[in-house]
């Protein structure tokens, strides 16, 4: 739904191109009505041109200053009606456009009194010296003030999305503009020949061209309407019949597009009756078969392109809907292809890995029992229990690996995956020392489980680069929205040999910062020790974890870079 602000916008964001065509398409109007009413010949020619930029300029500002517009048009009106030129009968027409726009753009308070000052003007303009206003009379002037103010506040009101029809409101305005300007063209030089007011005329002929603006989202409620005014315009108002019949008849055809065989051979029969009122009317004579013939063919010649470009839509929808299915089958096989990928990527790791890991711990266990009392038990011990820890987490890697829908896998507490860790760093000769906030747990899951695996690779580092016997400082604070992690190591207790190394470690844990928006540094201390600091913002992280929920069911195991 459209908010007031995104509904008034459009029509005041345009350029001044609009407010000249706005303007230009006014003064047109009344030179077209004055050329037809004879007042371009009784007046000079600039006489004219001064009344037809009057009446029509001050449009080119109805977006702008629309209360204004109407204050002026309806004061206009008045003039003119007094001085007996004909220029009233375009102020008449022009006066309910600046009142529907002030009701599309502005408030009650300008929109009531507009409203009251345009119907008090047509009352006036219409009224006859020595002629009483009947009760009757005041219909057109009440008409006048009313309708564009429902028409105004109607399209203000915000539009609700339509399943049937696709929401293109530029195309519906101009279709009902195209009908506009056929309506008005075609029939304005006979506004004058009729029973109506030139006014009313005028309205009559934009009113018929309007319901062009319905034949694409409402084609059956535009084809009823049009053919309600194909009969209007044959009784009434002749000088419009035949344009009408024409826009009557290219909605037949839009209607043949979308409605079923037995309703378009309903349309057919109120089409065929209505061109047959209209065209041949009380001259029963004039009907002879050729001329039945020729009016059947003209009224099923709409229907037969109608449903030829139905037939052609209804085909390129479904070449469209194969297409997306082809797509979407292509798209399945692409992931039947990956979790074969996974599955046998999953077989390898579980045959090599798995199987030495396994090895050890039962090595370890044996080795264990054979093994003397004090540290040597100890350090077997703990390989033993470390391999089988290893070993679990290997499994549930590997059924994620198999199945990536199992993300609802239980999720180790990461104040016990830090505790653990500083425990085993000092079973293997590590001096660490743990300093939790606590604080600490109330931060969101997914960042405290993102600080875990940094303090087990930070420690992990230590103890590789720097060897047992190093003292070690592991340190969670919660300070300024953010969680920091510090990792300080002292100098080395001697010389060491190197151990394997991957590479990774620090891009891992970086990525592992930079995807929660923050950051990682790490570098010697100054002291012969080393520093690995990580700063993880809260604020953005329960953002991201309102968004993307399933961030926060995810195993802290599934992430890759366990160790460099």
């Amino acid at each position: 739904m459209r908010s007031r602000g995104a509904v008034l916008s459009p029509l005041r964001s345009r350029g001044r191109v609009l407010d000249v065509c706005l303007a230009t398409a006014a003064v047109a109007l009344d030179l077209f009505v004055s050329g037809k009413s004879g007042q371009a010949g009784t007046m000079p020619w600039w006489s004219v041109g001064i009344l037809a930029s009057l009446a029509g300029a001050p449009m080119g500002l109805v977006r702008r200053l629309p209360f204004v517009v109407c204050v002026y048009q309806a004061l206009l009106l008045i003039v003119c009606d007094q001085l007996g030129v004909h220029t009233s009968d375009t102020v008449q027409i022009l006066l309910p456009v600046a009142v529907g726009a002030l009701a599309y753009l502005g408030a009650w308070p300008e929109i009531a009194p507009a409203a009251v000052l345009a119907g008090f003007a047509t009352a006036v303009n219409l009224a006859d010296p020595g002629i009483s206003f009947t009760l009757g009379t005041w219909y057109f002037p009440l008409a006048m003030a009313a309708a564009p103010v429902v028409a105004g506040r109607y399209l203000r009101a915000p539009v609700e999305s339509m399943a049937a029809v696709e929401r293109r409101p530029g195309l519906d305005l101009l279709l009902a503009g195209g009908g506009v300007a056929f309506m008005v063209l075609d029939t304005w030089t006979e506004w004058h020949d009729g029973p109506l007011p030139v006014w009313a005329a005028g309205w009559f002929a934009i009113g018929c061209g309007l319901t062009a603006g319905l034949v694409r989202s409402l084609p059956g409620t535009a084809f009823g309407l049009q053919a309600l005014l194909v009969l209007l315009a044959d009784q009434s108002a002749g000088f419009a019949a035949n344009s009408m019949q024409g826009l009557f008849l290219v909605t037949l055809g839009a209607f043949a597009m979308h409605a079923s065989w037995s309703w378009t051979a309903v349309a057919y029969l109120i089409a065929g009756g209505v061109t047959a009122l209209n065209i041949v009317g009380d001259e029963l004579s004039r009907i002879t078969p050729p001329r039945v013939a020729a009016l059947l063919a003209m009224v099923a010649a709409p229907i037969i392109i109608g449903r030829y470009i139905g037939v052609r839509r209804d085909a390129a929808g479904l070449e469209l809907a194969m297409a997306e299915e082809a797509r979407q089958l292509a798209a399945e096989r692409t992931r039947a292809d990956l979790l074969a990928e996974r599955e046998r990527i999953a077989r390898d790791v579980h045959d090599i890995v798995a199987h030495h890991v396994g090895a050890m711990v039962l090595r370890a266990g044996a080795a264990q029992y054979a093994a003397p009392s004090g540290p040597v038990a100890e350090a077997l011990s703990d390989i033993r229990s470390t391999g089988h820890q290893v070993l679990e987490d290997l499994r549930g890697l590997l059924n994620v690996l198999r199945d990536p829908d199992l993300a609802h896998l239980p999720v180790a507490d990461p104040e016990e995956v830090v505790r653990d860790a500083v425990e085993r760093m000092n079973a293997a000769g590590l001096e660490a020392e743990l300093r939790l906030d606590p604080g600490a747990e109330l931060v969101p899951l997914v960042t405290r489980a993102s600080a875990a695996r940094i303090v087990q690779e930070g420690l992990t580092n230590v103890l590789k680069h720097a060897g047992p016997g190093t003292s070690a400082v592991v340190e969670l604070t919660v300070a300024d929205d953010s969680l920091r992690v510090n990792v300080l190591s002292g100098p080395p207790p001697g010389p060491r040999d190197a151990l394997p190394s991957s590479g990774q470690g620090i891009a891992g844990m970086r990525e592992r910062a930079r995807a929660l928006g923050g950051d990682l540094s790490s570098g010697p201390d100054g002291a012969g020790g080393w520093r690995l600091a990580a700063t993880l913002p809260l604020e953005r992280v329960e953002r991201a974890c309102a968004a993307a929920p399933v961030r926060r069911r995810m195993p802290w195991w599934r992430e890759e870079g366990e160790t460099s």
